[in-house]
């Protein structure tokens, strides 16, 4: 199915980032997973075997994502795919009234940086090498999957740096897919609700169950499997461009 495909993800060492790597891989694909050195990166490419090659990246850094790319040229010839997955989100509120405290601005920028700056560090260096496959009968060389958040339109206390950091990677996708389209690379941005990653693995089981009610339907935590499901739509469907598509089971998310 994807015998064909090189791909590079972002985050790739777990959560939505991890079940992307492996269903392209088990589907014949070939993956440069990129993660922090810290991370369980090379244990995830190990165990997918000779069609997964762990690179350290951190997505802020030009010389980590360069390297990356090195690898999938040299290693696989070429990239026809980036996956962004790699992200962090922080919980402040603007001003903490009982502390006399606002929002560190730290924290706000490192959010920005990591997830909106990061993703479009990759998107700018990846186009390049994706831009060099010979097009197929539509002209189309690639694709580019991002992934933001349903925090980008439905952000929720506390959320404002993530929520600001989402909805600029939502804002981007169609000035992206028209700078772009020249060269037949697509973009598309993913927003997921609430899905069984590891950061909602860590709360408690009855916090989970009250957050998978609030989904209209189904009334459960959003499988990872099912954002790589979506991912390999999107790669497979060569119309789908320039847009943000929710995977979120109908939740509008309450302040």
């Amino acid at each position: 199915m994807f015998k064909n495909i090189v791909a590079l993800v972002t985050g790739g060492a777990s959560g939505l980032g991890k079940a992307t790597v492996e269903r392209i891989c088990k589907n014949g694909g070939r993956v440069i997973v990129c993660d922090l050195p810290t991370s369980q990166g090379k244990a995830v490419a190990d165990d997918l075997g000779s069609g997964a090659i762990f690179a350290s990246v951190d997505v802020t850094s030009e010389s980590d994502v360069t390297n990356a790319l090195n690898v999938a040229k040299e290693k696989f010839g070429k990239l026809n795919c980036v996956v962004n997955c790699a992200g962090i989100g922080v919980a402040y509120k603007t001003y903490n009234f009982n502390k006399n405290l606002p929002h560190k601005l730290d924290d706000f920028t490192r959010t920005l940086m990591v997830n909106t700056v990061g993703t479009f560090n990759v998107i700018r260096l990846s186009a390049g090498l994706i831009g060099q496959n010979s097009p197929d009968e539509d002209g189309g060389r690639g694709v580019i999957v991002n992934t933001a958040s349903v925090a980008a339109f439905d952000g929720q206390v506390g959320q404002v740096a993530y929520a600001a950091s989402k909805a600029a990677i939502a804002g981007m996708t169609l000035p992206l897919a028209r700078d772009l389209a020249s060269q037949g690379i697509r973009v598309v941005t993913i927003a997921p609700g609430l899905f069984d990653t590891p950061l909602l693995s860590s709360l408690p089981e009855k916090v989970r169950n009250f957050l998978a009610k609030s989904i209209p339907y189904p009334q459960r935590l959003g499988k990872p499997e099912e954002f790589a499901l979506l991912v390999q739509s999107i790669i497979e469907n060569p119309v789908m461009n320039g847009e943000v598509i929710r995977l979120d089971g109908a939740i509008r998310m309450q302040p």
